[in-house]
């Protein structure tokens, strides 16, 4: 991983360590020899997302605590004596955000206020917040910069903008070291079944699935391996350059429309399965962000990070990753999950 060294030794706190992208930069960090604290959402059950895949070896080097970000004295407490801290807690289904805006809010911007107001007590080095290219709405320009208009086109791409504007409002007001990292479309193993990836892969290795539904295919994406959106949060929580109250997008600059992706999937598979629209899976017309293209080159000026995996590569190690999960039978019985 890149700037992995630059962590040895280092007090990391990670929200959002349970989650997808947030699993993955525990164990690289973990890995690299930080002392990684990984906020996990209480789970009577005991259980921690995806922090229970990661090796024995690598998560028992990783202290787990279980919490939730709403609560602004749980988080006072966590970030007390951290070094870096990188805020990934948020809710991110966009089809959930249109019928439950407020929780969106409590989650992402008030959770992020308080991540804030704890850094600004503590004082860690660096603050990284997780903004999305979804604030920047259907493109008006392409590739996008960052100085893109924002447009709340969901009430999930609303509530992140609130999020972003409250991390430059504090590196304004009260010199709290935050900086704002924009993320594409990441993808790859550990993603949740109802992106459009790990959807279409999952539909078409499993048996039970006569087809594969998905949405708009004519809408594109820049999409970005995981490994090197790990690398762009190790670069950004890391470099001197990086400039506080600032956004990076983190992308490819590489888009395909999502037609080609799932052409792609069913090449390296060998599926000859139909491929159908599903209305459920459209949004509402005015809020369906046609296209997605980073351009990253504020971020590879100050740290020198730019994306290496190729989505054919990238597609083919998600591939092999669905394939163990199912011949493991760590997957749902059933296909509703399409619905």
């Amino acid at each position: 991983m890149d700037g992995a060294a630059n962590y040895r030794g280092r007090r990391v706190l990670i929200t959002g360590a349970d989650g997808f992208i947030g699993s993955h930069l525990a164990e690289a960090l973990a890995s690299a020899g930080a002392d990684v604290t990984a906020l996990a959402l209480y789970d009577a059950f005991d259980r921690t997302g995806w922090l229970d895949d990661i090796a024995v070896e690598t998560r028992q080097a990783i202290h787990i605590e279980r919490g939730d970000v709403r609560d602004p004295a749980f988080m006072m407490r966590l970030c007390e004596g951290q070094d870096i801290v990188f805020h990934l807690a948020a809710l991110i289904a966009i089809p959930h955000s249109y019928r439950a805006a407020q929780s969106y809010v409590d989650v992402n911007v008030t959770g992020a206020v308080n991540v804030l107001e704890a850094a600004r007590t503590h004082r860690p080095a660096r603050v990284v917040m997780t903004s999305t290219s979804e604030v920047y709405g259907t493109a008006r320009v392409s590739p996008i910069t960052e100085a893109h208009p924002l447009h709340g086109q969901s009430p999930y791409a609303a509530s992140k903008i609130a999020s972003d504007m409250m991390a430059e409002a504090y590196a304004r007001s009260f010199d709290i070291p935050a900086v704002v990292l924009r993320p594409f479309n990441t993808y790859g193993p550990r993603q949740s079944e109802r992106a459009v990836i790990s959807s279409t892969i999952r539909q078409a290795l499993d048996p039970n699935c006569d087809a594969i539904r998905v949405g708009d295919l004519t809408t594109s994406r820049d999409f970005m391996f995981v490994g090197d959106t790990v690398s762009a949060f190790a670069q950004a929580g890391s470099h001197d350059a990086v400039t506080p109250g600032t956004p990076y997008n983190a992308g490819t600059g590489h888009a395909v429309t999502i037609g080609d992706m799932v052409d792609e999937v069913r090449r390296q598979i060998g599926s000859n399965k139909p491929v159908v629209q599903d209305a459920q899976r459209l949004r509402p017309e005015a809020s369906e962000v046609r296209a997605l293209l980073a351009d990253p080159q504020r971020l590879a000026d100050a740290t020198g990070w730019q994306a290496s995996m190729a989505l054919a590569d990238g597609l083919a190690t998600t591939i092999d990753w669905w394939r163990g999960r199912i011949a493991d039978e760590k997957v749902r019985t059933s296909a509703d999950y399409v619905t």
